[in-house]
């Protein structure tokens, strides 16, 4: 087996944040501690199944991974050292929010190899903060980041949200560019969605109506407002070294997320822990999503078929995935084309015809032309790529590549 990368998903948080629908909620130790068990048999049986397969990258996720005691986390390192095998240049990554770091947890991380921190600051306003139900606050946030500094990390990316209730290209700003000034190595800016189930769908539902319908909001910012905002935040990062590399995605030279850039690019990954998906030989696995009966089925992993209610066929899985669907190949191509579009780099045509065994131009030619034809694609020997236009409007050209 090739490289492959590794998602570690811990579903607990402290609160659920107001615009939050991921798949975590708050939890008791005793259930946290027997998820832990349960995920350590789950990365056991892969080791054992897959050889103690080579990992390009691990990213352990969640919830929040740093609110867990550090005991767990040393043990949970500790299994997936002796499962797979983890090489010098490995990049691990644990997700953290401020104000659940301390020096303890921090020195641990760095003991068991984690060498990348993402801490999700959001906003630097303690209004915006409160607002969205975050537990911390910037002077928090500083803290931890500062301890982080202090630890020896020297990979950290910051996550941001943009397009808040309430926010102008302005006010956006002040929250950047106090980021900035901490010379973080990687920035994340996703701009915010509101889902349904969620204590900001119930309050904002009225708003995206009228958003969607073109009327003016009373707090949503309106897309015109949201898009000055977007092109503030590339020419702001731009101008203090911060390459996008990604429609949502900032790095200085030599810090791009390996780990996301696999996503875009279609390499294999393994998911584990409740509800995480997993990409292996053209088949999309999904795991169960009920926390009871991911515990309970995790204490005894077995192999089981599973129909594919596309295809109709019987794919090969465990009895932890909820679900499993092979990729035909038109799918494989579509999906080659709009995650690779989302990056600024585009994708590689030499990658394609290695893949498909027909270059890109010959599958796609009438979508290229019409593409470049309205100044949202470009065009050279080796690739293809969005043009700024294209990124704009990244939706409408990566429908062009759907069978």
């Amino acid at each position: 087996m090739n490289e492959l990368e590794l998602y570690v998903h811990i579903p607990f948080c402290m609160k659920k944040c107001n615009y939050c629908d991921f798949l975590s909620a708050p939890a008791d130790e005793k259930t946290q501690a027997a998820y832990m068990e349960g995920l350590k048999k789950e990365l056991a049986f892969y080791g054992k199944a897959y050889g103690k397969a080579k990992l390009s990258t691990i990213y352990i996720g969640g919830g929040t991974p740093s609110w867990m005691q550090e005991e767990w986390m040393q043990d949970l390192m500790d299994v997936i050292r002796r499962c797979f095998t983890i090489q010098e240049d490995t990049e691990i990554t644990i997700e953290c929010n401020p104000g659940t770091l301390t020096k303890s947890k921090l020195d641990c991380y760095r003991r068991t190899g984690i060498n990348r921190l993402s801490i999700g600051l959001q906003s630097a306003d303690d209004e915006e903060l409160k607002l969205l139900g975050r537990m911390h606050t910037y002077h928090q946030f500083l803290r931890n980041y500062e301890l982080a500094r202090e630890c020896g990390f020297s990979n950290i990316n910051i996550d941001l949200m943009d397009a808040l209730p309430g926010h102008t290209p302005e006010k956006f700003y002040q929250t950047l560019i106090k980021v900035i000034r901490l010379n973080p190595e990687h920035i994340s800016c996703y701009s915010l969605t509101i889902e349904k189930g969620t204590p900001f769908y119930d309050r904002y539902k009225f708003d995206m109506i009228k958003l969607h319908a073109g009327m003016k909001t009373e707090e949503l910012p309106m897309e015109d407002t949201a898009y000055q905002i977007g092109k503030m935040t590339q020419d702001v990062l731009a101008q203090h070294g911060y390459l996008q590399y990604e429609i949502s995605n900032y790095a200085k030279k030599g810090y791009v997320c390996r780990h996301n850039t696999g996503y875009w690019q279609r390499k294999e990954y393994l998911g584990t822990g409740l509800g995480a998906a997993s990409l292996m030989n053209e088949i999309r696995y999904s795991n169960i999503r009920d926390l009871k009966e991911y515990i309970e089925k995790s204490q005894y992993i077995e192999e089981k078929r599973i129909d594919d209610e596309l295809s109709g066929q019987s794919i090969g899985g465990i009895n932890l995935h909820a679900d499993a669907r092979k990729i035909d190949r038109n799918a494989q191509m579509e999906e080659f084309m709009f995650l690779g579009l989302r990056m600024n780099e585009g994708i590689e045509k030499s990658r394609f015809y290695q893949k498909f065994g027909f270059t890109v131009d010959f599958i796609y030619k009438d979508a290229i032309e019409k593409l470049i034809s309205e100044g949202m694609l470009q065009e050279t020997t080796s690739r293809l790529y969005l043009t700024e236009t294209g990124m704009d409007l990244n939706n409408y050209a990566a429908a062009h590549f759907l069978f």
